[in-house]
């Protein structure tokens, strides 16, 4: 079955940099976009970044354009989420997304 896996979610301080990793399986992974989202508490999930199945484009929310990339491997079936200059606001529980299925989320927490 379709299993995602992220990892790579810490406490760091405004300013600071973290990588979230997404592993992915139980599906034809380099036929599916793959996708970023975001939950803060009381808030909606909402969508921060987007990769093609090639990975050669990307999409990104207004609020962490120009901060965050996206990138994918479709050799080892991961995608990454590299978020540089980190806001108190991008504190939330990350989520991978792709072949309509979720990961259980990964904490992260911008405090000084």
């Amino acid at each position: 079955q379709v299993q995602l896996v992220e990892s790579g979610g810490a406490l760091v301080q405004p300013g600071g940099s973290l990588t979230l990793s997404c592993a992915a399986s139980g599906f034809p992974f380099s036929r599916y976009l793959m996708y970023w989202y975001r939950q803060a508490p009381g808030k909606e999930r909402e969508r921060v970044a987007t990769v093609t199945r090639a990975g050669d484009t990307t999409y990104y929310a207004d609020s962490v354009k120009g901060r965050f990339t996206i990138s994918r491997d479709n050799a080892r079936n991961t995608v990454a989420l590299q978020m540089n200059n980190l806001k108190v606001e991008d504190s939330a529980v990350y989520f991978c997304k792709g072949a309509d299925s979720w990961g259980q989320g990964t904490q992260v927490t911008v405090s000084s």
